[in-house]
């Protein structure tokens, strides 16, 4: 079957069995908090949440800069890789996008208590979910990619279900930033 031909199937409801199928897929689907009938995006966030908190105390700077950095490509494959297999551009339940982003919110925000992060996490949802201005122009970029005439377009799409998540994460720390200086 190729791209097009796929793309053109009906999609893929995931399931624990999709998920187990692929290690693209464990990880887009961030290890099953996307599989969530509910809210995926905001399952995806909470799941980051709790493994940064249990990642923290063996992570400093240079860690979470790596680790970060490294979330990106495989991001992309997986997300990627996971589109595809799904037939669906950007797929609700891929939630990489949420965690490889909220973990830079929270690397860049920490040492902030609990209620510090509450306001990070609900920041990020809001501009991840609502997605206002530049946020919104990032999640538009690649929805009008054609698998059946680009070649490129499942790369184009892992590309674009990153992007936005980005974009909600920089407008995030944007706001944070502004608070504190206003403070």
């Amino acid at each position: 079957m190729n791209a097009s031909s796929s793309f053109n199937a009906a999609p893929l409801r995931p399931t624990v069995r999709f998920m187990r199928a692929h290690p693209a897929h464990w990880i887009a689907l961030g290890f099953g908090s996307g599989l969530s009938p509910v809210a995926p995006g905001t399952v995806g966030t909470l799941w980051a949440w709790l493994a940064f908190g249990l990642l923290q105390p063996w992570m400093n700077d240079v860690r979470w800069a790596w680790l970060i950095a490294a979330s990106l490509p495989l991001g992309w494959w997986a997300c990627s890789t996971t589109a595809r297999n799904m037939r669906v551009l950007d797929p609700g339940s891929v939630v990489w996008d949420e965690i490889a982003a909220f973990w830079l919110v929270l690397w860049l925000v920490t040492p902030a208590g609990f209620w510090g992060q509450f306001v990070a996490f609900a920041l990020f949802r809001f501009f991840d979910a609502v997605k206002p201005g530049p946020v919104g122009w990032a999640d538009r970029l690649f929805h009008d990619v054609n698998p059946a005439t680009d070649p490129a377009a499942w790369h184009k799409a892992g590309f674009g279900i990153l992007l936005d998540d980005f974009v909600a994460a920089a407008c995030t720390l944007l706001v944070i930033a502004a608070w504190r200086f206003f403070q």
